[in-house]
């Protein structure tokens, strides 16, 4: 009895080995600080598994060497990070500037369905009444954060294609840098875009330009990203 007590042991220790051996687990910071990065998106290119970090910036994700990560946050570049083992790494992620020759100002972000891409997630996001473990698991909690970033996303992408360069500049006499300037500055909330019809979202851009013609020529520009 006590040996086959052993073989079970071993057995579901082996188990429990082997699975953790199929889960990275890393930190991610801003490039050139020892700032953690919270809610940045990363999605396994090969076995689509996606997950979030945390507030102290720590992620895990189910992987396995030669699999390549995704990393995408506000604010910051795509990176991307091939795994050739599953020692726990550190991600830098460098924050975006504009570059005015980079961009295209008739371009828009594709069209994003998270539902249709991720139903997985949708999935275990769900609590039941009768199952305490879908309220306070990992994978549960996880699952929540996630969909929190999707309609955060998706919102995101509604306001870049409403309030695009293309459309703004058709209204104000601005073009270059000084647009790409106006439109960060009174970038409205999806809120607003949802809560106003066509004209008032363009007395909206009328009132903000006259706005901001009224700053000084030094207040008009985004300010400058600190470096260590």
């Amino acid at each position: 009895m006590s040996k086959i007590l052993s073989v079970i042991v071993i057995l579901l220790f082996t188990a429990t080995f082997a699975h953790s051996q199929d889960l990275l687990r890393g930190t991610v910071y801003e490039d050139g600080t020892n700032t953690r990065l919270t809610n940045v998106f990363i999605r396994d290119n090969n076995n689509k598994q996606v997950t979030i970090t945390d507030k102290d910036g720590n992620f895990s994700i189910k992987a396995v060497t030669g699999h390549l990560l995704v990393f995408n946050s506000p604010g910051y570049l795509p990176d991307t990070l091939y795994l050739i083992n599953l020692l726990p790494k550190r991600v830098n992620m460098v924050a975006k500037t504009i570059n005015l020759s980079q961009v295209n100002i008739t371009a828009t972000r594709e069209a994003f369905n998270p539902q249709a891409e991720y139903p997985e997630v949708y999935e275990k996001s769900k609590v039941h009444a009768f199952s305490p473990s879908t309220w306070f698991s990992k994978e549960g909690k996880d699952a929540r954060r996630l969909k929190r970033y999707f309609k955060m996303e998706a919102e995101e992408r509604h306001i870049d294609a409403v309030f695009s360069p293309v459309y703004v500049g058709s209204i104000v006499p601005l073009k270059g840098q000084d647009l790409m300037n106006f439109i960060s500055l009174y970038r409205p909330t999806y809120a607003f875009l949802r809560s106003n019809n066509s004209e008032s979202i363009v007395a909206y851009i009328n009132d903000s330009y006259k706005k901001f013609m009224a700053l000084p020529p030094e207040k008009r520009s985004l300010p400058a990203l600190k470096t260590q």
